[in-house]
């Protein structure tokens, strides 16, 4: 039996595909799908996808974090900022030796961007 060997994509249920699209593009996420007149919406960054579902109704709140690497959690920090958005943490050393800083996108759904120490 073959076992999972990785993450491909995550898809979050969005209520907003224009706010979420832009929000994605600004943090450095590559549209390969869809757009934001789309129902459905993929971003790719690095080897990772996000996947975008429009259902009009807002997903529920606690559903847990996604964690993305990245060169620089304080660049993306400083760009998220620079577009309006307020990040839950600011950049910060981790004791378990990442740098990391969580954000929440136009949905609610909780993001990290982080890097190794």
């Amino acid at each position: 039996m073959a076992e999972p060997t990785e993450i491909n994509a995550i898809t979050l249920v969005v209520v907003d595909m224009d706010a979420s699209v832009r929000f994605y593009n600004w943090l450095g996420f590559d549209t390969v799908y869809g757009g934001p007149d789309a129902a459905f919406t993929s971003l790719k960054i690095g080897e990772n996808f996000v996947n975008l579902q429009h259902t009009g109704v807002a997903p529920g709140i606690g559903w847990g974090r996604v964690i993305f690497h990245v060169e620089s959690p304080d660049e993306l920090h400083a760009i998220a900022a620079s577009h309006g958005y307020t990040s839950e943490t600011e950049p910060a050393d981790a004791p378990w030796g990442e740098r990391y800083f969580h954000i929440l996108d136009p949905d609610g759904h909780e993001l990290s961007f982080a890097r190794r120490l």
